[in-house]
Parts: C-alpha cells; sequence; structure tokens
C-alpha cells in the first residue's frame, strides 16, 4: 500500500513493507509453539492431559486476553481444520471397515439413547430460555455431540486404543458424526428459511454420499492401499496426506464434514500402508491436533462467557451425566466389565469441535444473539473436564458394582 503526502518541500512517498507483516505472524506463530511446548511438559509434569491448557491458553491469546493473536490467525485457522482433519485420519486407521460395520451393528439402539438423552436437554433449556425453535434446535445440536477430536486425541494419549471398550465408543462416536452429515445440511436449509422438501433433498444427498463412502471402503480397501503404498516414507506420506485434505475437502463441499471424510480414508487404508502411516503420522498429528484446541480457545472472548456461565454449567452437568448413562448401557450391552463400562461414559463427555460448528452457523445466520457464549462456556467446561475425567478415569470411584460369581452369595 503506498501512502502519499506533499509538503513544501516536495512529494514523498512511503512503502509499507509486506516483510513487518510476515515477520508479525512468525513471530507471533512462534509465541503460539512455544506456549505448547512449555504447557506440553507442565501437563506431562503434573500428571494431567494437555488438552485443557491448550484451550486455556487459546482463551488467554484470543480476543479480550491478555496477549492477543491476530496477525498469525489465518494460519491457525487453517492448522485447526488440518488438526482434525489428521486426528479422524489416524482414529479410522486404527479400525477396518468389518470392525466398524460390527460395531455400528451392535450400537445402533445405544445410538438413538445417545440422541434422544443429549439432545432433548438442549432443545429443552433453550425453550425455557425464551429462543426460537430453531435456535433451541442448534443448542440440541450442541449438547448431542460429543468431541472426536479430543476423545481420538485423548485415547491414544492414554494407551486405550486396545481396551475392550474402545470400538464402542469409536461406534458411538461415528453414528454421532453420521448424524450430523445428516443434521447440518438441514440446518443450513432451516436457518435461510426454505421449505421441508427442499431439507428433504438435502438430506437425502448426504445420506446417499455417506452410504457410497461406506460402501468405498468396504469393497475397495486393498486397491486403494496398493495405490498410495510407496517404500519411500517421503511419497507415501505426501500420497496419504494428499488423499486426505481432497477427501475431507470434498466432503466439507457436499456439507458431509471433513471429519468424516477423513474417519473414512481411514478406514479405507488398510495392510502395510496403514501400519508406515500410524508410525510415521502421530508427531505431525500432534502439532496440527495442538493448533486445533488453541484456535477454539482463541475464537472465545472470556468477558461473553461470564452472563451464561451458570446455565451453561447447569446444563453441562445434566449432560454429562446423561453421556455417562449412554455409555454405559451402550457398554454393557456390548458385553463390557464395570470398569469398561465406566470409562466408556466418562469418555463421552467432552465437546468440541462439531459444537462450535453448530453454534457458528446459528450465529452467522442470526438466529440467536446468546447462542455463541453460550455454546463457547458450554464447551469449554465439558472439555476441561471431559479431559480430566478420561485422564482419571480409573481413579475415579464406580457406582457399578461386578455382578457376583456364580455359586458366590452377593456381598452384603
Amino acid at each position: 500500500m503506498l501512502t502519499a503526502t506533499a509538503p513544501l518541500s516536495g512529494l514523498r512517498v512511503v512503502a509499507a513493507s509486506p516483510h513487518s507483516e510476515t515477520s508479525t505472524v512468525l513471530i507471533e506463530l512462534g509465541v503460539v509453539f512455544l506456549v505448547l511446548a512449555l504447557l506440553g511438559r507442565l501437563a506431562s509434569r503434573i500428571g494431567i492431559p494437555s488438552i485443557p491448557l491448550y484451550l486455556l491458553a487459546g482463551l488467554i491469546m484470543g480476543e479480550g486476553g491478555f496477549i492477543p493473536i491476530a496477525a498469525g490467525e489465518d494460519f491457525l485457522a487453517i492448522g485447526a481444520q488440518i488438526g482434525v482433519v489428521l486426528l479422524l485420519l489416524l482414529l479410522g486407521l486404527e479400525y477396518s471397515p468389518d470392525d466398524l460395520r460390527v460395531g455400528l451393528r451392535t450400537t445402533w439402539k445405544a445410538g438413538i439413547l445417545d440422541g434422544v438423552a443429549n439432545a432433548v436437554p438442549g432443545f429443552a433449556v433453550g425453550l425455557l430460555l425464551g429462543w426460537s425453535v430453531t435456535a433451541s434446535i442448534l443448542l440440541a445440536g450442541v449438547t448431542y455431540i460429543s468431541s472426536s477430536g479430543i476423545i481420538a486425541r485423548l485415547l491414544d494419549d492414554f494407551d486405550r486404543l486396545a481396551n475392550r471398550e474402545t470400538p464402542v465408543i469409536l461406534s458411538l462416536l461415528v453414528m454421532e458424526d453420521i448424524v450430523m452429515a445428516v443434521f447440518l445440511p438441514i440446518l443450513a436449509v432451516l436457518l435461510v428459511g426454505a421449505t421441508i422438501v427442499q431439507g428433504a433433498i438435502a438430506a437425502g444427498i448426504a445420506i446417499a454420499i455417506v452410504a457410497a463412502a461406506f460402501f468405498f471402503a468396504l469393497k475397495f480397501s486393498h486397491h486403494v492401499s496398493t495405490v498410495v503404498h510407496s517404500h519411500s516414507r517421503e511419497l507415501l506420506l505426501l500420497g496419504v496426506l494428499g488423499l486426505a485434505f481432497l477427501v475431507a475437502g470434498l466432503a466439507e463441499a457436499v456439507q458431509v464434514s471433513a471429519a468424516v471424510g477423513a474417519f473414512l480414508l481411514g478406514l479405507t487404508l488398510s495392510g502395510n500402508v496403514a501400519d508406515q502411516v500410524r508410525g510415521l503420522m502421530p508427531p505431525l498429528r500432534d502439532v496440527f491436533g495442538g493448533i486445533f484446541f488453541v484456535f477454539f480457545g482463541i475464537g472465545i472472548d472470556p468477558r461473553d462467557l461470564v452472563p451464561v456461565l451458570l446455565p451453561a454449567l447447569a446444563l453441562a452437568l445434566v449432560t454429562a451425566v446423561t453421556k455417562v448413562g449412554t455409555g454405559i448401557w451402550a457398554a454393557r450391552q456390548a458385553g463390557i466389565g464395570p470398569k469398561g463400562q465406566w470409562r466408556t461414559g466418562l469418555s463421552l463427555v467432552p465437546r468440541g469441535e462439531f459444537s462450535i460448528v453448530i453454534a457458528g452457523l446459528g450465529v452467522a445466520a442470526g438466529a440467536e444473539a446468546m447462542l455463541g457464549p453460550f455454546a463457547a462456556a458450554y464447551v469449554l467446561i465439558l472439555a476441561v473436564a471431559g479431559s480430566i475425567l478420561m485422564r482419571f478415569a480409573d481413579r475415579i470411584p464406580s457406582p457399578l458394582k461386578a455382578p457376583p460369581r456364580r455359586g458366590v452369595p452377593p456381598a452384603v
């Protein structure tokens, strides 16, 4: 940009150097990464998950915080999206399409219970606050869906991917993501005042795309893995990342969700390719996953949380209990023992990326002014509390008791 002035002594032209903006972005990103490194070390030292600290760091560095980050926010926004894609891609790599198919077949009843038990409280609170039906439906979506990103990261951090209850957790998360694949396009149609017929068409398209993706993952997994495979780690990583971003972008373009697309691609990759990627990708995932949680916190102005903190806290408490109950019931139906049932319930508590996406749609459409701060407070409470509950799941006293063994009378 050029700024021209014409004093008596002559004409002076001053050019604003692009280097100053670049240096500001790099300095801010340096601060963000150093803060992440320090907080990660602190979390490891005191034995708690790093995610709550990353979220709180985002609050401090966001609008209204002590260290506002502005110049580097565009990079962080893209980095956050990459983080979600990598988290779900690696989650999908842990399981085969057959594992997922069996899991969905055995947990569909729990999925229905999950939807009713966790969406109804949000809808009811929206109506009690005097919000419109559309805004209340938005809040129902916020309270319904658990955070695939947070839960996937913590399952890996706590070495619980091989636990018996983990397939139950993943099946419920995938069912929620599939529901979101249908819910989001319908929601977008409702927010612009379209007809029921238009909403039904949007839902039909979303269902067809997800079904086609599942079919492709089941039938052509070996062929995709053969094409992507390379003895060069560099070429393998480039191929998988290229496919992951392409699939995630196409999924987002048709309003299915980048997370669902990345997860389905992870399911499609198998054999030696999956094993190699699981060895190469975690450091990259951890870096961009950290950016995602910081960026989430940056989007929240701490001053907006105060008026909605108490009602958000009450709703968070209610829906934490309903999530725990859903997880316990689902794990019990799958034949998991009491300890696994308890871990399943506590693992479903965190809310995160999808809840913020839903609230963002409502805020952008002007559905309800208080929806944004309310959802932010609600998600922050359950993201932090849920992470801690997962960390200490085996130490928190469980109300569940193991069934008595045959021939042994129950204790009095």
